[in-house]
């Protein structure tokens, strides 16, 4: 028997949900899933975040086409954002029409019934004045009047009607709150650091925060509560972290680790910008970066940089990319340390601004002329770029050679808790200047003999060490331009040799949920982490062994990708893409049987599509 009172809050205990964000463009869902991400991570919990923004520029308001979401998961052993929400605000019914469908079952819609009127049905196709039935929802439905409540709110504060109906989605933010026992004052202290230089903005702001989460406590007696584990967290100071922001941040590292000045050369391009602008603020840690007229003028500034003693990085995605390879190209020729940071996006051409996935693989591999050979490495999470920035910037200095970073639009403006590294956890990055003993008789291609590395002869050093690099071939002991056929061949079996032999200088593959039954490897790379590893752990849950290897280092890979791959009966690559790494892994181990598992919608991996694929590739084997 239910002893319950009518008007007791029902609590419901989870070990972790998901909330999706929807509205138009403009009514602030990203800031509201930002702010609700943060508080969520100051409390320990885990997170990650799906940030689904529209491809058009500014598509009609209350339109289909123009609803932005953002979806967070927060809880305890969050990797993915989830497959489904929990709970659905949907500012409008465009929002609502297009997002239903990633509610799980039995879970909660909040809309803002004030925007459920005629003209914004009409404008979202719906057929009749009853969207909920019309798109057949069973959920719990919570309409709300966030509009109106919004404006009650305001009534006094002098503000025109625009601007007060900017404030709904901190209506919203209040009530979530409420709803997911987050404290107020945390989302408070945000939203006053978001609005440091409009305290009027910030202060009406305040005050529809508060009215969202005094409404929560008012409807109590219809709507569950939910109650969120938190993860057992190694000590340190955590914020919630975009994958952009890490990458610029992991540069920032890497430059006082190796003492050279950082330069960033770049051009602005969607999924990459970010990175751009984070480093722009970063002037009092002796950071430069200059935005150019073109990509070409972006990796061109940066390999300048380079040859002058800097930290040369240019960030982009994939249309950038293929601008920037013949500069890449003179980057391998002359040796220099270069970045290559390319957040990847739909493709081809202009493709799919907004939209993730990981299609240029064999552009980073092989997108330049002639035999031009670099390192390739790839972030797994957004957290993972400040480690993966980090690691292409050591690499790039310590072996001399151009690294091209792989991340992608869902870990670049996704997000995750990060702790704020402690002094000491991070190695010095050896710089190859030229050793005192090596400067009589130096060339500027004398090289380390362990890895090939050319020294690195900075501008203003003491005499003797003046040298030019150029795009054409050079000798192998001089420098000098040589046509010569059988030194040609040395340099290119030298420069091949040099990418090779990092692989000494990096760590061995991993295996997780590794067991003595699992004759199955799931096998993924960069972005799609989270996912895989949810969907390895479901399937081992389910009975079936199945172990993962993700890769981060792709070019060169680790040294015992083969003795791993050849572990197994049965290798299943998943990618975003039709199969691009599955391809190279297959070239690379002929003897190995791989198998495949690809999708290229523009969207990340659902664990559900995941784990049913591995299963029907078990079943049919």
């Amino acid at each position: 028997m239910d002893n319950t009172s009518p008007n007791t809050p029902r609590v419901r205990d989870l070990q972790k949900v998901a909330v999706r964000f929807s509205g138009d463009s403009g009514d602030g869902m990203q800031l509201a899933g930002n702010i609700f991400t943060n508080v969520s991570a100051g409390l320990g919990n885990s997170v990650s975040t799906f940030p689904d923004y529209p491809a058009e520029i500014r598509a009609p308001q209350g339109s289909l086409g123009g609803v932005s979401g953002f979806q967070v998961s927060v809880g305890s052993g969050v990797h993915t954002p989830g497959d489904c929400c929990d709970v659905l605000v949907a500012m409008n019914p465009a929002a609502l029409k297009q997002s239903y469908k990633f509610l799980n079952q039995g879970g909660v819609i909040i809309i803002d019934v004030d925007s459920f009127k005629e003209d914004g049905l009409k404008k979202a196709k719906f057929e009749t004045d009853d969207p909920i039935r019309e798109l057949g929802i069973t959920a719990q439905v919570v309409e709300v009047p966030v509009t109106s409540m919004t404006k009650a709110a305001l009534e006094d504060s002098g503000m025109d009607v625009k601007s007060v109906l900017k404030c709904r989605n901190i209506f919203t933010l209040g009530l979530l709150c409420w709803l997911f026992d987050r404290p107020l004052e945390n989302a408070d202290r945000m939203i006053r650091e978001k609005f440091a230089r409009k305290p009027a903005v910030y202060e009406a702001n305040s005050k529809v925060l508060r009215a969202g989460y005094d409404y929560g406590h008012n409807i109590h007696a219809s709507v569950s509560t939910y109650s969120i584990a938190t993860d057992e967290i190694r000590p340190g100071t955590y914020t919630d972290i975009k994958g952009n922001e890490a990458t610029a941040w992991g540069l920032i590292m890497a430059s006082e680790k190796s003492g050279r000045p950082l330069f960033l050369g770049s051009y602005p391009i969607t999924p990459a910008t970010d990175i751009l602008h984070e480093l722009a603020k970063r002037k009092d840690l002796g950071v430069k970066a200059c935005q150019m007229e073109d990509e070409i003028a972006g990796v061109c500034s940066a390999i300048g940089a380079s040859f002058a003693g800097s930290l040369g990085v240019t960030s982009t995605s994939g249309p950038g990319l293929a601008l920037k390879g013949e500069a890449i190209g003179l980057a391998v020729m002359a040796e220099l340390p270069l970045v290559v940071i390319d957040v990847q996006r739909g493709g081809p051409s202009t493709g799919l601004p907004t939209k993730t996935e990981q299609t240029d693989l064999n552009q980073a591999l092989y997108g330049r002329n002639g035999e031009c050979p670099l390192v390739v490495v790839a972030a797994t999470s957004p957290t993972m770029c400040f480690d993966m920035a980090f690691e292409a910037s050591r690499i790039a200095i310590e072996h001399m050679t151009p690294v091209i970073l792989l991340t992608d639009a869902f870990i670049g403006n996704g997000s995750s808790a990060w702790r704020i590294p402690e002094p000491g956890e991070y190695p010095e990055i050896k710089v190859p200047v030229v050793p005192a003993e090596k400067r009589d008789g130096w060339q500027p291609y004398m090289r380390d003999e362990a890895t090939l590395a050319r020294y690195w002869s900075l501008p203003g050093t003491e005499d003797g060490l003046t040298h030019r690099l150029g795009g054409l071939e050079k000798d192998f002991k001089t420098g000098a331009i040589s046509n010569n056929p059988a030194n040609h061949a040395k340099m290119i079996e030298t420069r091949r040799e040099k990418v090779a032999r990092v692989a000494n200088d990096i760590p061995l593959q991993e295996v997780l949920c590794d067991s003595p039954e699992a004759d199955t490897l799931l096998v993924g790379w960069g972005g799609t982490f989270g996912h895989l590893y949810t969907a390895a752990e479901e399937l081992n849950r389910e009975g079936h062994a199945v172990a993962l290897a993700q890769f981060r280092y792709i070019q060169p890979l680790p040294a015992n990708t083969g003795e791993i791959l050849r572990r197994y009966k049965r290798v299943i690559v998943a990618e975003l893409n039709t199969g691009q790494f599955a391809d190279y892994l297959q070239c690379r181990f002929p003897d190995v049987r791989i198998e495949r598992i690809n999708k290229i919608e523009g969207q990340p991996f659902m664990v559900s599509e995941i784990v049913e694929q591995v299963k029907d590739k078990i079943a049919n084997n």
